[in-house]
């Protein structure tokens, strides 16, 4: 005997119960059948809301009976000759008069009882079960009907009553020893009391109808068909890439029903688990699909992790205070005043000291069980030994379950260490004696990123998803775009990284796209996306709430740099070439630090110094490794040591100025490189790095520009240039007569810093320092004489590009 079970989705409409019709019979031709259905789609629903609507003494509940009829009657026609269709809509006009003459009954008294919600809602399956007979008769398949009410027998609770295992065992085997028929179809989710009043096994009991079915006859092959391809690692409308789980076992099946997988009502393992009688979940849309098996024992082949599900809508309550430590009974009385209220507790965790404890609940049963625990704590609440009770909401609980873990250690610490490096704040945490299941309770608001981190960790051999917001898109900011969009290919088969660009700020318009901006056509979608707003973008990075977020700064704005700290409290790691915030005043600079390592978000502004190059890196390896900065020399500015490696008399100091600008080597305003500004932050910046509490106006710059030249617009800069170019000649031609070379340098010793322009002998390491390249050398404790010397293009679109790109695989990969 084969027991085959179809949901609401499986008889939605006339298509899907002619597919269901048509696995039946594949089925029938080789297996005898028992065929449990669900009422259509939708209907139990409306059924439901014809006994409200009367109990209101509102008359809105006909329209709903209408559309009940409606639905029956379209399907009927659809699916039935038409010398048969007669006997089926008959049927249902009866039904429709029953209906309406209970719902009458129910507007009188103004009450719908839970004995009259059971009796109202088992009409559904009743019709849905005999239709369904029909179909397969109409098709030559030896169907009868059985009333699941004479098979399944439970005491007297309403919508979710207790099935009487031992007589519903009996009644089953006693029918289907005396019947013939090839395929016998059953209404789920109904059954009747020892009165024979009708009740119900709660929503989703047309699963628990099937597996009682099938654990009463001898090996019966029991199948539950639904709309999902089976029992699937996660939720598949939070996580795109959850895959079906190929086998379970009862225990792991039983732990992910109870937490939310709602492919399986929980308690249909329990009478096929009493009898060790394996069953599979399929899928009524993919026929050939195995789907998923739940059998006794476990797969040492299927992986420790099976499936990480949830339940929403959690609420918190905690007991504390000295008055509970060592006195025995406190957890009893709590427990019993929220038994006698019927309230069922979802998740417990008590501190070891007896201090606390801790219950997670359903939300909408919040204020009953506040109620009950405070008159039942009446006298310790007064007294003050019990502290006042602390009830949160807007919770969810999201749990990993696995037979293996017990076996297996590090799982816990890397549950939390993937919830932490992504801001997910853990309320609570309950793991039971088996191992099998450890539960989080965490803000509603990141379930969707926590599950998403936990199965990328746990199921996802292939990549971890990336998500980047990017602010300023101009000449390095576009290079980027380019290089990402390049690398990606690469990324993904190396590195196992998926690196998309999610949101994209310039000074007009601002594109954020959950999905991924196409980064062939970014441009054009960027112009026509909506207005430019700084705090409208970092809302909306927090609100999206994405996995592995990282805001990348490409600007030299100081609003931008403002944001660093709001971003870091969210957990979401900053890459800046800006180096507003690294140089601002050193108490925001030390309390981003702090920031970044309380919320486990790095900071990263390697490109502040030598674009590209290593510097910042490379002080913070010798710093981290005990070695002690003594003296820093640098030439720190591409520009400058492009314009003076180009500056030889042969064209005027304005005109290599505005070479270097045109090919990007400058700031926006070029004159932050020649008065010293730049190369000033640069150096204060390693000096912090390197431990030292240094400002600003603590950098003495020793400028070589005229006063004139600093005014006014950048053209009148050029142009002031133009008329000092004596000023400039002058500095070149005492240079040459003493054999050097003109440097911009940047020096840090003994705490004080400065820089200024200097002329560089042949026998120093910056003689030879050609284009736009940068050199640092640090004299520290392990090279006092022969510093360390980091050198290379310090300028330019493409390598600074590269640098902020780099940055961005370390926070990837941290």
């Amino acid at each position: 005997m084969h027991v085959l079970k179809f949901g609401g989705t499986s008889m939605g409409d006339a298509a899907a119960i002619s597919r269901v019709a048509g696995i039946v019979a594949r089925a029938a031709a080789a297996n005898r059948l028992a065929i449990v259905v669900s009422a259509m789609s939708g209907i139990t629903d409306l059924l439901l809301l014809c006994g409200t609507t009367a109990a209101r003494q509102e008359t809105g509940w006909s329209a709903y009976l209408d559309q009940i009829v409606e639905r029956h009657h379209a399907v009927i026609r659809l699916l039935l000759p038409d010398e048969q269709q007669q006997e089926q809509l008959l049927q249902v006009e009866d039904a429709a008069k029953e209906l309406a003459s209970l719902c009458a009954g129910i507007s009188l008294l103004g009450e719908c009882s839970l004995r009259t919600r059971d009796r109202l809602a088992a009409y559904g399956e009743l019709l849905s079960s005999r239709l369904f007979t029909a179909c397969l008769s109409a098709r030559g398949i030896d169907a009868s009907w059985a009333d699941s009410r004479t098979l399944i027998r439970t005491n007297s609770n309403y919508t979710r009553a207790r099935v009487d295992a031992a007589t519903t065992m009996a009644l089953v085997t006693g029918y289907f020893q005396q019947s013939r028929a090839a395929v016998t179809v059953l209404p789920g989710f109904i059954a009747s009391d020892a009165e024979g009043n009708t009740t119900t096994l709660g929503r989703g009991g047309s699963d628990f109808s099937a597996a009682l079915i099938g654990a009463a006859l001898p090996d019966a092959v029991v199948e539950i068909w639904t709309d999902v391809p089976g029992m699937m690692t996660a939720d598949p409308r939070l996580v795109k890439q959850a895959r079906t789980i190929s086998a379970l076992s009862f225990q792991e099946a039983m732990e992910l029903s109870h937490f939310g997988a709602k492919v399986l009502y929980p308690p249909s393992v329990q009478p096929l688990l009493a009898r060790n009688r394996s069953f599979r979940i399929r899928n009524t849309f993919d026929p050939d699909a195995a789907g998923t098996l739940i059998e006794s024992g476990i797969r040492p082949d299927q992986g420790i992790i099976r499936g990480i599900t949830g339940i929403s809508g959690i609420a918190l309550i905690s007991l504390e205070g000295s008055g509970m430590v060592g006195i025995p009974g406190i957890s009893q009385r709590l427990f019993g005043a929220l038994a006698l209220r019927s309230i069922n507790v979802i998740l417990i965790t008590q501190a070891s000291s007896e201090h606390s404890i801790c219950v997670g609940i359903e939300e909408s049963l919040l204020e009953a069980a506040c109620t009950a625990v405070q008159e039942e704590f009446r006298t310790e609440l007064n007294t003050g030994s019990i502290d006042p009770l602390q009830c949160e909401t807007g919770l969810s609980i999201v749990a990993l379950v696995g037979d293996q873990m017990k076996s297996h250690p590090g799982i816990s610490g890397r549950l939390f260490s993937e919830l932490g490096r992504n801001g997910v704040n853990v309320r609570a945490i309950a793991q039971g004696s088996s191992e099998r299941n450890i539960s989080t309770v965490i803000s509603s608001r990141d379930v969707r990123k926590a599950i998403n981190v936990l199965h990328e960790a746990f199921f996802e051999n292939s990549c971890k998803q990336v998500n980047l917001f990017i602010a300023g898109v101009g000449n390095v900011g576009g290079k980027l775009i380019d290089l990402i969009r390049r690398q990606q290919p690469w990324l993904q088969e190396h590195l196992r990284l998926q690196v998309r660009v999610v949101g994209l700020l310039n000074s007009r318009r601002m594109l954020v796209c959950e999905e991924g901006i196409d980064l062939e056509d970014w441009q054009p979608a960027l112009q026509s996306a909506a207005v430019a707003s700084l705090d409208g973008f970092v809302e909306q990075i927090t609100a999206l709430n994405l996995r592995n977020s990282v805001f990348v700064d490409v600007t030299s704005q100081e609003p931008v740099a403002a944001t660093y700290g709001q971003l870091l409290q969210h957990s979401i790691p900053v890459v800046a070439c800006n180096k507003i915030a690294a140089s601002s005043s050193y108490v925001h600079y030390r309390t981003l630090k702090d920031l970044s390592r309380a919320f486990g978000a790095p900071w990263l502004f390697e490109t502040n110094v030598g674009a590209g190059l290593p510097v910042i890196g490379t002080l913070g390896d010798l710093m981290n490794s005990g070695d002690t900065v003594h003296r820093i020399e640098a030439v720190l500015s591409g520009t400058l040591n492009f314009v003076f490696n180009n500056y030889d008399g042969s064209r005027s100091f304005a005109e290599v100025v505005r070479e270097a600008q045109a090919l990007g080597y400058t700031e926006p305003d070029p004159r932050l490189d020649l008065g010293g500004t730049d190369v000033a932050r640069k150096i204060l910046i390693l000096a912090r790095e390197a431990g030292v509490p240094l400002e600003m106006k603590s950098v003495h710059i020793e400028s070589f520009m005229p006063a004139s030249c600093m005014q006014g617009s950048i053209e009148d800069f050029y142009t002031e240039m133009e008329r000092q170019e004596g000023h400039f000649r002058a500095l070149l031609e005492e240079a040459r007569a003493q054999g050097r070379r003109l440097k911009f340098v940047a020096t840090f010793a003994q705490g004080e810093a400065s820089v200024g322009l200097q002329a560089i002998g042949d026998q120093h390491d910056f003689y030879h320092l050609y284009g736009k390249d940068n050199v640092v050398r640090f004299f520290t404790q392990r090279y006092p004489e022969q510093p360390l010397v980091v050198k290379g293009a310090g300028s330019g679109a493409e390598v600074t590009a590269s640098g902020i790109f780099a940055d961005i695989i370390k926070t990837a990969r941290s």
